[in-house]
C-alpha cells in the first residue's frame, strides 16, 4: 500500500507534476497561527522613537478642565480622546486627562464631536 502511495503523481498549483503527495495550499512556508512581523516589536513602534508622557515630562500633577490648550493635545480633530497607545501616557494619567476632558465637554469649553 504504501508503494501505491508513492508511484502516484500528483499536480501541484502551478500545473507541473512531482512525486510527492499534494499539499495544502499554503506551501510557501508560512505556518498557522503565528504572525509574520508584528507592527510591535518588544514595546517599541516599529521604525520611530517611543513616545513620553507628556504629563510626566512637564511634572503636571493636576489635570484642570479649565486649561483647554493642554486638553486639546489629547483630542483628535473629530473630537475624540485620543488613546494612550497614540499619545505616549501612562494610565494613571490618561485617567486623569479623560476625566478633565469630560468635565470640560460638560461645561462647554470642549466640543464632543468636531464642527464639520
Amino acid at each position: 500500500m504504501a508503494e501505491e502511495h508513492s508511484n502516484q503523481r500528483s499536480q501541484t498549483f502551478n500545473g507541473e507534476r512531482t512525486n510527492r503527495p499534494s499539499r495544502n495550499p499554503r506551501g510557501d512556508g508560512e505556518r498557522r497561527g503565528r504572525r509574520q512581523g508584528g507592527r510591535r516589536q518588544g514595546g517599541r513602534r516599529q521604525g520611530g522613537r517611543r513616545r513620553v508622557d507628556y504629563l510626566a515630562v512637564n511634572h503636571i500633577d493636576y489635570v484642570d478642565y479649565k486649561d483647554t490648550e493642554l486638553l486639546q493635545r489629547f483630542i483628535a480633530d473629530n473630537g475624540k480622546i485620543l488613546p494612550r497607545r497614540i499619545t505616549g501616557t501612562s494610565s494613571k494619567n490618561q485617567r486623569k486627562i479623560a476625566t478633565a476632558i469630560k468635565r470640560a465637554r460638560i461645561m462647554a469649553l470642549l466640543p464632543f464631536v468636531a464642527n464639520n
